[in-house]
């Protein structure tokens, strides 16, 4: 028998682990920029390094205003963002 959508829904945490559960997704979202940086500079074709450079900095705008980070690593997450744009526009 197959389950519904609503009983396979992940529960949401508790107001008081809201935070930590942030401050570990934003910490996986970081990995995985990091993953996305890494298949970037091994990828040869164009066209897949412009969606490459369009996600990462899709991901270092939402970090950078993320408030689980300390301000300096937001300004920091800021300017990559501005830096990895500009490879959208190379």
């Amino acid at each position: 028998m197959l389950s519904s959508p609503a009983s396979v829904a992940p529960e949401l945490p508790s107001p008081e682990a809201a935070p930590q559960a942030l401050a570990r997704a934003c910490g996986a979202l970081w990995l995985a920029t990091l993953s996305l940086m890494t298949a970037y500079m091994q990828q040869q074709a164009p066209a897949h390094r412009l969606l490459l450079a369009r996600r990462i900095t899709r991901n270092l705008d939402i970090l950078s205003a993320q408030e689980c980070f300390g301000a300096s690593c937001r300004a920091r997450f800021a300017h990559l963002a501005q830096r990895w744009g500009r490879h959208l526009h190379a």
